[in-house]
Order: C-alpha cells, then structure tokens, then sequence
C-alpha cells in the first residue's frame, strides 16, 4: 500500500524527502553530532569519570542512580533526542550499568533538548517570550517528578542502582586519532540511522497530508514527527488553550518518529521499547495536563 501511494504521489514523496533531509542537514545533524563525538570521546577517554565524580553523588540522591548513570541523566536532558537513550545503550552495552538501571534511565531522561524548546516551540512557534519558563518547568518538571514512580519498577527493593558486580574500572585510553576515529565513525553511524528516520516520517507525514483533511488529521498527523508537527499544531487549531497544552504533549513525547530513533539507539541492549512508549505517553499527558491548568488558571490568550 505504500508503494502504491508513492508510485501514485511522487511530487509529496519528493516533498517529504526533502523536508527530511533539510531538516536532518540543517537542524538535527550540526545539532546533534558535535555531542554525539565528544560524549564518545569522554567515555573512552575517562572523561566519565570526572563526570560522575562531579555530579554523581548530587544526581545519584535525586534519582537514584550510579555515577556513570549520572552521564545519561546530564546527557538526555541537555542534548536532545535520541541521545539519553544512545547514552544509556552505550552505558549498558560497556558493562557501567545494569540492565535495570538502563531501562530506568531510559524511562525519563530522553527528552527535547533546552535549545529546541526554547528557539522553536516558545519563540519560533507560540510566538510568545512569557511562555519560556512556564514551558520549560512544564517538559522538564513532568520527568523529574514521574522519575520517583518509574524508579519503582526497577530498583527492585534497592534504595538506589549500584554499578554491576562483574563491571570493573574501564582505564581511559590515551588520546591519538585511531580513538578519534573510531568515536567518529560511531557517531557518524548513529546520526545516519537518525536521518533515515527522520527522511521516512517526512515522507510518511507528506503522503498522509495528500490523502485529505480527514476530521482527524489535525490531532493525529503532528504525533508522527515533532518538528513538523508542532507547526501542523499551530497552524491547524484556532485555540490556544487546546493548541498549547496539546504542543506541550506532543514537545513531551516527541512524536513516533523520536520513538523509532529510540529503538534504534538500543540495539543489542534487549530494553523493550513498549515500556518505554507507555512512559512517554504518560508523560505527555501529564505535560498536556499541567499546561491546561495554566493556561485556564492565568488566562493568558495571545493577543
């Protein structure tokens, strides 16, 4: 059936592909690839090291988590998508942390980047600076408040995760460019596979808006990619008080196509990504939720 809509609309495959690639080239490539290479680098260098000694024990009382745990929490709530999950895959697969504790982190701390929120969703897209930090609190608040519900489920009757009983102290590599290469073309990798995520959502999302205004399609399409659909959110719904509580849900979970980035980033780790979808549809819920409430609570209608 796919083929069959791309044989029949070659100008919307065109467009969608398009849109991807620029997007991906322009945005999330210059974005995202600079963090990828130096988290790569920090965690064959040691650099991890001197980050969990320097957060570790403040993040580890707050969420519970080990020192290397402590990266991804930075990691996912600093950088963007997909990289709390790429950080918790890379933490699991090198031995640092437990299966547990990856699922855990993953559960919370892979989120929109600051930069995102701020550039495009408040002042690119709502248009309206007095949003910032009631936003902000919002997409950042939800996690960090469902992380002391989620962490039930894994800590398994522990206070906090400890590190594993096989691991053993990783020694930093000296630098010299064969590291540099190899945590290049790491990353390389991981932001190729994110494009092509994002390049198949476009056109996915392009052939849908061909298809018609189904009554629908205003609610559902911008759920396949956030980028694009935030703007659809904009665009397509008259008021403010359901279309920002519904652009806080979609800036919280992020879309499916965030959702396959995510599937990705964990290969060979063997996290299931349902548990992981539930939770983000929990959380953007709960975002949608609380920026309702503001909203009717302060009555704030764009002039």
């Amino acid at each position: 059936m796919l083929f069959t809509a791309m044989l029949f609309s070659p100008r919307e495959v065109f467009s969608g592909a398009e849109d991807g690639l620029l997007l991906w080239f322009n945005t999330v490539f210059p974005t995202l690839f600079p963090f990828m290479l130096v988290s790569g680098l920090m965690m064959a260098g040691g650099g991890l090291d001197v980050i969990s000694g320097i957060f570790g024990k403040a993040l580890g009382r707050i969420f519970a988590v080990s020192g290397s745990g402590a990266f991804a929490v930075l990691t996912g709530f600093l950088c963007g998508y997909p990289m709390g999950a790429k950080a918790a895959a890379d933490l699991l697969l090198s031995g640092r942390i437990t299966k547990n504790e990856g699922q855990y982190l993953l559960s919370f701390c892979n989120n929109t980047s600051p930069a995102f929120i701020i550039n495009f969703v408040v002042w690119k897209t709502l248009g309206r600076e007095n949003l910032l930090a009631p936003s902000l609190i919002i997409l950042f608040g939800v996690p960090v408040f469902l992380s002391f519900f989620f962490r039930r489920l894994y800590l398994k009757g522990q206070r906090s995760f400890r590190a594993p009983k096989d691991s053993r102290d990783i020694p930093g590599r000296a630098f010299d460019f064969s590291v540099f290469d190899s945590c290049m073309m790491d990353s390389f990798g991981a932001i190729v596979k994110v494009g092509g995520y994002i390049i198949a959502f476009s056109i996915l999302l392009s052939l849908c808006r061909d298809m018609g205004n189904l009554p629908a399609a205003n609610y559902l399409l911008p759920s396949l990619e956030i980028t694009n659909g935030v703007v659809m959110l904009r665009e397509n719904i008259r008021d403010f008080r359901i279309c920002y509580p519904l652009i806080m849900g979609l800036t919280s979970f992020g879309g499916f196509c965030s959702v396959a980035q995510t599937e990705c980033m964990l290969g060979g780790t063997g996290i299931p990504i349902l548990p992981y979808l539930a939770q983000k549809l929990a959380a953007a819920a709960a975002a949608s939720f609380l920026a309702y409430l503001y909203i009717t609570f302060f009555q704030i209608i764009p002039s």
